[in-house]
């Protein structure tokens, strides 16, 4: 018992410790050691997009490339839209080393208003990057036009 107590402690100081710079190149184990930081081999050429102001009932699409920058093919396992306004499209197969592949967001802009949603992408088993897309919905005219009364008004003239 007290050995997996001691080893816990253990774990809990190195990661608490432990450098999470994200433009760091090693990662300090807290006894001294680096250890070089695991690279990150898929990467999103974006990783929001703002649509801006958009009519209601209009969907707006936006496509995010991504880039497989390992030695080794990798699958995208899950792509999940924080709420079902939200859906994304994205290909099965497998992305070779190098390759790239798209995801298709559509925002269904039903609710008036501004939004920001997320999209999760599962790749490698456990490993996820999100995306971000965001804008304002404005309610748009009941018809194209507003009514013209001196339309009335000539017809009952002629």
């Amino acid at each position: 018992m007290k050995k997996i107590a001691i080893v816990t402690t253990l774990f809990i100081t190195t990661m608490c410790v432990a450098n999470t710079d994200a433009n760091a190149q090693t990662v300090s184990t807290g006894n001294g050691t680096a250890l070089p930081r695991p690279a990150d081999m898929l990467q999103l050429k974006e990783n929001s997009h703002n649509f801006g102001k958009i009519p209601q009932g209009r969907p707006a699409v936006y496509t995010f490339e991504l880039v497989n920058n390992g030695t080794t093919p990798l699958k995208l396992d899950n792509v999940q839209a924080s709420c079902g306004c939200t859906t994304p499209e994205w290909s099965r197969d497998a992305i070779e080393a190098g390759g790239t592949t798209k995801i298709r967001v559509g925002y269904n802009a039903y609710a008036e208003g501004p939004f920001t949603k997320t999209v999760t992408v599962v790749y490698n088993t456990s490993l996820t990057k999100t995306i971000t897309i965001s804008g304002e919905v404005y309610k748009t005219p009941a018809s194209s036009a507003p009514e013209n009364p001196s339309l009335q008004l000539l017809k009952q003239i002629n």
